[in-house]
């Protein structure tokens, strides 16, 4: 799954007209290198979840031919964040576990999927903090993640995990976060993790937007901090 539901409004004025998952950089928008991703992985299935210009995503797309995937969207009336998106779309995702990605990330991750211990809710992908992330979001002790009270690095999630529909079983309907779920799990010893050292960026602003088209582009040019 990927999630494309957000309105985008660190990107504006980029996003006013275009969703931002259909933003440029390296010549292609940035959901399609997830597809190109995906593809080059082995996965065949992708749910696309759909708010904010949605159907300006669905006519680019299309059912995914193109990359050799067979996509499916799932339509939201209003955004329903992280959680309540991907519990919209359990219906279509029929496998356990299955990979969600966040949409505004870039990363050349291989996407090959773990193997979850027998009781664990998710596998998350963590990375090194970036300058605008200096403290990180979770803990990671092995593999194990944690939120504290843990001997080992202070993470940034990747917005790359996998997970189980287990996870969701008893959220109502409707809008809600997903990292509450996950801190819950944590507590109880649930949440795998491991640690991404190859690049990733979060593309969540027009400066981050733009230093992404400056390495895919093999410009020498620094990094954007912010």
């Amino acid at each position: 799954m990927i999630l494309a539901a957000g309105r985008g409004e660190r990107m504006r004025p980029l996003t006013d007209h275009t969703p931002k998952p259909l933003l440029s950089a390296g010549g292609r928008p940035l959901i399609v290198h997830h597809l190109e991703r995906l593809a080059g992985a082995g996965y065949r299935d992708v749910v696309i979840n759909l708010a904010y210009r949605g159907a300006q995503i669905r006519d680019h797309l299309g059912d995914g031919s193109p990359w050799g995937l067979r996509i499916r969207y799932s339509p939201e009336a209003r955004g329903l964040e992280t959680g309540g998106g991907i519990r919209n779309a359990l219906p279509l995702l029929h496998s356990d576990p299955f990979l969600v990605i966040n949409g505004d990330v870039w990363s050349d991750h291989p996407l090959t999927a773990p193997t979850l211990a027998a009781g664990d809710l998710a596998h998350l992908v963590l990375v090194d903090n970036p300058p605008h992330h200096p403290g990180g979001d979770f803990i990671l002790c092995g593999d194990r993640v944690h939120e504290e009270g843990a001997d080992g690095p202070r993470l940034t999630f990747a917005g790359i995990g996998w997970y189980r529909p287990a996870l969701l079983a008893d959220t109502p309907p409707g809008a809600f976060p997903l990292a509450p779920l996950l801190r819950a799990a944590m507590a109880r010893g649930r949440i795998g993790g491991s640690h991404y050292r190859g690049t990733w960026m979060d593309v969540g602003t027009v400066e981050r937007l733009t230093a992404l088209e400056r390495r895919l582009s093999h410009d020498p040019g620094p990094l954007a901090s912010g």
